[in-house]
């Protein structure tokens, strides 16, 4: 039986790395004494493989991607430091026992053959998400196979999930496994912030430092929407990637150091379960009804059925709906509406009538719903099988002013 030897959560600033940051690392010394310690624990738990989960590689928005490479290379080149280098070898046997769980577990996860990364122009070479947290593992005694995890834009229970389906690929495979998230905090800290200030940067950073001190897998879970997209981070999914490895165990966490010198924040902490998968977890438990379908819990107002069915009856036969529902309580006879539609977290179709076009309120959502699924020019249009995972917004407009 396979054994999780060691987990973490590590940042990925170049400025952390000596050759890339030079005098500036000294403000980065919490981290870099972090990533040292961690580097310890590392060589002493000897694990034959090491995930590390990126948020900087091959991301799509419908998919988890694993690089499918037997030798696997990358550099700091691009910051300058082209010494920087690693080169590790894959590890496609785990690769294809993770494949294999995460089916069992309807978690979309796709293997990045050389042919697919040519089609959709990814880079084959390791992306500073992984090279940075690598860079300080330079120097062990022993080696270890190499397995990359790019994280996909998918709903909260969705990544979660990877983690449980990482969980039983470890112990099915037999080997020592450590694995890591990559991920900054927010990038909108300090008003000299590279990504921009915004006051809730630092309160995101915050509440989830708090968060992970109580172990608080609930609390990290459902975080709320507005406040981990103000933040501006990049390490929320990997985390959540991470979190699902203990799915069935309580858990430990230890957060080694926090900062934000440069206005994003760098946080490394480390992990561990406690009991057994046998005891009644006292964490969030992923369980395949819990799609973000609709993220409120709430049922659907009035104005949001009629456009999802006007999409779906579109979809599903080519014509526009008819329906002799023309008054809404509270609401104009006619007003000009905008109908929003979103897909794990993202925009997927918007489009809106600033003043009525169709004789009725009705009328106006069912036109304006059909089009923002098939006439937005952003993005291609809807299918009927992604209807089920479209969170859909109306918003009636007033009279303008004039």
């Amino acid at each position: 039986m396979g054994e999780l030897v060691l987990a973490a959560l590590v940042p990925h600033p170049p400025i952390m790395v000596e050759e890339v940051g030079k005098g500036e690392v000294k403000k980065v010394q919490a981290s870099r004494q972090s990533m040292a310690n961690l580097a310890s624990a590392l060589e002493e738990a000897d694990p034959e493989t090491v995930v590390m989960i990126t948020p900087h590689g091959a991301v799509f928005t419908d998919v988890i991607s694993i690089p499918g490479a037997e030798t696997l290379e990358g550099s700091l080149k691009r910051f300058g430091a082209p010494q920087v280098r690693g080169r590790y070898a894959g590890d496609p046997e785990f690769a294809g026992i993770l494949l294999e769980t995460c089916s069992q577990q309807e978690v979309p996860v796709v293997k990045l053959e050389e042919g697919l990364m040519r089609r959709f122009g990814t880079p084959t070479e390791l992306d500073h998400g992984l090279m940075v947290p690598l860079s300080f593992f330079r120097g062990l005694k022993k080696e270890f196979a190499l397995l990359p995890v790019n994280m996909g834009i998918l709903p909260r229970p969705k990544l979660y999930a990877f983690g449980k389906a990482l969980q039983q690929a470890i112990l099915q495979s037999g080997r020592r496994v450590a694995v890591f998230a990559s991920a900054d905090l927010s990038h909108r800290v300090t008003p000299d912030a590279p990504a921009g200030y915004h006051p809730r940067g630092k309160e995101f950073d915050l509440k989830l430092k708090e968060l992970l001190e109580k172990a608080d897998v609930q609390g990290i879970m459902e975080l709320p929407e507005d406040l981990v997209e103000d933040a501006g981070q990049c390490g929320y999914r990997p985390l959540l990637m991470l979190l699902g490895v203990f799915d069935g165990f309580e858990i430990d966490c230890q957060v080694l150091s926090y900062e934000a010198p440069f206005g994003v924040g760098y946080l490394v902490a480390r992990f561990r379960g406690k009991g057994s998968s046998e005891q009644k977890a006292q964490d969030y438990r992923y369980s395949p009804d819990q799609e973000e379908n609709n993220p409120t819990g709430q049922a659907e107002s009035a104005l949001v059925r009629l456009a999802r069915q006007s999409l779906e009856h579109y979809l599903t036969t080519g014509k526009m709906l008819q329906t002799e529902e023309t008054t809404f309580e509270d609401l104009p006879l006619r007003a000009g509406t905008f109908v929003t539609l979103k897909k794990h977290g993202q925009l997927r179709g918007c489009i809106g009538t600033i003043e009525p076009t169709q004789p009725t309120l009705a009328g106006e959502i069912i036109s304006n719903a059909v089009q923002a699924g098939v006439g937005d020019p952003r993005f291609s249009p809807v299918t009927a099988e992604e209807l089920e995972e479209l969170t859909i917004s109306v918003d009636v407009l007033g009279v303008p002013e004039p």
